[in-house]
């Protein structure tokens, strides 16, 4: 038997990790928290789908509240996936469509004007989504780019000025944030608790907005590795459809993967760089598992490292002058 590092490492025994999840949910949120359940924000992805059968699992159906908040720039089938998740396992649901109370904050103004500062033609009829070049490509520094498609079909790319790129995530923020102040107002009614439902790979390296999607009461998969994600959805029921489904943002108005967005590498291939440096395993059996030289290997560990440093910000807790105890 060979002991030489794999994709194997990474498989779950799943109903001891199931148990071990459901049983946190169901000790944390009532008595930890006094929340008679939880809300989850469904978006039609593998990680908050996961989260909703977790938690009907612990809870029951009764005691866990679906929403669904798409917006204009989401995928054309974001609502009937996540509408299929929730009725697939049986739990009460919202739909509210965002996009008035994003248009009422200038959220698509803001973004759109900071997309004429890099293509000044940008207008009615576009569409667009930001961009980071491979990291195991090439040595030079990751730049985020603006690619933008016209109504006659044109793709333009250009590289962002860094004002732009701090305008346009700016603008782009208010997303994640009217969705979590939703969830809390539900969260409030009910007496529930929120959720947050990033994966290892987002915690880690902070694939999140404060106060927006990283703002919850309980993050139950948060140290799950993404492709222990999918094993765990499909193990509590999640529909195929879901299973099936690339990761993407689903914030752009183009669609966008993970990987070419935030992330340096497919989903599967940063997990075994990610927990290959979490567990100090030789670098030869990482860069052998995930198909990768040595070479691009170190350049994934830095880049991992450089956005565990940039977003550790996210984590914070609001900084007090003095600390304040409490008996």
């Amino acid at each position: 038997m060979s002991n030489r590092f794999s994709a194997e490492d990474l498989k779950l025994d799943l109903e001891e990790e199931c148990s071990r999840i459901t049983e946190f949910i169901s000790e944390t949120v009532p008595l930890k928290l006094k929340r008679q359940g939880v809300v989850v924000a469904l978006s039609g992805g593998i990680d908050s789908s996961t989260v909703a059968g977790l938690s009907v699992k612990a809870l029951g159906k009764d005691r866990v509240f679906g929403l669904l908040m798409p917006e204009k720039h989401s995928s054309d089938d974001t609502l009937d996936l996540s509408r299929g998740v929730a009725e697939a396992f049986g739990i009460e649901y919202e739909y509210v469509n965002i996009s008035p109370i994003l248009d009422s904050l200038g959220c698509y103004e803001k973004q759109d004007a900071a997309f004429r500062k890099v293509i000044p033609q940008y207008g009615k009829g576009w569409k667009a989504k930001i961009v980071l070049p491979s990291v195991i490509d090439s040595n030079s520094l990751r730049i985020f780019s603006l690619v933008a498609l016209s109504p006659d079909g044109e793709t333009i790319k250009k590289r962002l000025t860094p004002k732009a790129y701090l305008e346009i995530v700016a603008a782009t923020n208010f997303k994640q944030r009217v969705r979590k102040m939703l969830e809390y107002y539900h969260a409030d009614r009910l007496n529930f608790a929120t959720t947050g439902t990033p994966n290892r790979q987002e915690y880690d390296q902070g694939f999140f907005v404060k106060l927006g999607d990283g703002s919850a009461d309980i993050k139950p998969i948060a140290h799950l590795y993404k492709t222990q994600v999918y094993q765990m959805a499909a193990h509590v029921g999640v529909p195929d459809e879901i299973l099936k489904r690339p990761p993407t943002t689903d914030t752009y108005s183009m669609p966008q993967g993970q990987d070419e967005f935030y992330f340096s590498l497919p989903y599967d291939k940063m997990d075994l760089c990610l927990y290959g440096l979490s567990q100090g395993i030789a670098d030869d059996q990482v860069a052998e598992a995930a198909g990768l030289t040595i070479e691009q290997l170190h350049r994934v560990y830095a880049d991992i490292k450089q956005k565990r440093r940039t977003s550790r910000y996210l984590h914070m807790e609001p900084q007090l002058c003095e600390k304040i105890l409490q008996e």
